[in-house]
């Protein structure tokens, strides 16, 4: 039996395949250190579990309607107003089963076949493969430190076509933890307007920031689809659950798509995230925030000491993008090695980016700073052999 041809166009998440083999080597007695999975070691808190629990024993496990619960929906509303400033009507927000769930709406509502995209390369690689998959052709355009890790609207402009129909942000970036200002956004919003086009922004690493504060498309590109997850900053990666906001012509189509793809998202989950955005919830979540920062500063400085800290410091997410172009141009072999010499588990950059990733790694400083200095000993073992 043949299968679609659209499959051809979705390559492999090598860091799964790697995660794998870590957790065998882990299972087998050895000792070692994830740095490859985008999940802090953080439990989804207590308030929220609280009100799943309370949610599931309160017979709370039949559909909703297809764009999430009303509550649910205005709590979500209210966190643009009360965080970033943005007026956001609930009725423009839609609920998904994860971000996952939101980017599949997204791009089979803005993209069909010879559509090209605009995204930055490096980024994560499904935003790839939700467009290709839509069959829309991807126009990867190289970022670097002189654009801060993004598509900036420079950049928009050198690169839209005539057929180009979508620009995707991702901001903060994962692999690179960059992000873009509001006006930066504001300038890229406005560059894709001028051209007719539609623009996709995904914030599924909001609010984790470091020394600047957190933006939001919402608050400067009225008419921009945002994406936006409870996984990362809310720490319920599990609980599979985000949302999207659409302009309001976009809601009644996304709709239709949501009730025939997937009928409503988790019941129970979307009880349980309302509890997120309770003060004492939010308080334990910046108190996260702030331990990812000395996670992150710890990294930095050891990495520093091995002459390898990027040299634009991720402002966001939990990832540091690093070139080991002095030591490797093959990056899954690079990670190979290193897993099974060192135990220490990154993922290669070739998952993230078209050219370039063959001599990039990204790290996440998902573990406590005790585990990420004891890789930096393993790593520093590694590097002295290579």
């Amino acid at each position: 039996m043949s299968w679609s041809a659209r499959l051809d166009r979705v390559e492999p998440f090598r860091v799964m395949s790697l995660l794998e083999v870590a957790q065998g080597r882990e299972a087998a007695g050895h000792d070692v250190i994830h740095l490859e999975v985008g999940e802090p070691d953080f439990a989804t808190p207590e308030a929220v579990v609280a009100a799943g629990q309370r949610a599931l024993a309160a017979g709370q496990t039949r559909y909703t309607p297809a764009a999430g619960l009303p509550a649910l929906r205005e709590a979500i509303a209210g966190h643009y107003a009360e965080r970033f400033g943005a007026e956001v009507d609930p009725a423009r927000i839609l609920v998904t089963p994860g971000a996952s769930g939101a980017l599949l709406l997204a791009s089979q509502l803005l993209v069909q076949r010879g559509d090209r995209v605009l995204m930055a390369d490096p980024t994560y690689p499904c935003n790839r493969h939700f467009m290709a998959l839509a069959e829309a052709e991807l126009d990867t355009v190289a970022v670097g430190p002189a654009s801060g890790w993004q598509l900036d609207a420079e950049l928009v402009a050198r690169h839209w076509r005539d057929t180009t129909r979508l620009a995707m942000l991702a901001t903060p970036s994962n692999p690179t933890g960059h992000m873009l200002d509001a006006d930066q956004l504001a300038a890229v919003a406005a560059a894709v307007e001028a051209r007719g086009g539609a623009l996709l922004v995904d914030e599924i690493y909001q609010g984790l920031t470091y020394g600047v504060e957190p933006v939001s498309a919402a608050a400067v590109a009225p008419e921009a689809f945002v994406v936006n997850s409870f996984s990362k900053y809310f720490g319920m990666t599990g609980w599979r659950l985000g949302w999207l906001l659409a302009p309001e012509a976009a809601v009644e189509p996304l709709t239709r798509l949501a009730q025939n793809v997937f009928l409503a998202a988790s019941t129970p989950a979307q009880h349980a995230a309302l509890a997120a955005f309770t003060p004492t919830c939010l308080d334990e979540l910046e108190s996260r925030r702030r331990e990812l920062e000395r996670r992150r500063d710890a990294l930095l400085a050891g990495l520093a000491r091995l002459d390898l800290a990027p040299s634009l410091p991720p402002q966001g997410a939990f990832y540091v993008w690093l070139d080991i172009s002095r030591y490797s141009r093959d990056s899954q072999a690079f990670c190979r090695q290193l897993l099974e010499e060192e135990n220490v588990a990154i993922t290669p950059g070739i998952d993230f980016a078209v050219r370039g990733g063959e001599h990039h790694v990204r790290i996440a400083f998902t573990t406590s700073v005790a585990r990420l200095e004891e890789a930096l000993s393993r790593l520093e073992r590694f590097l002295g052999r290579l």
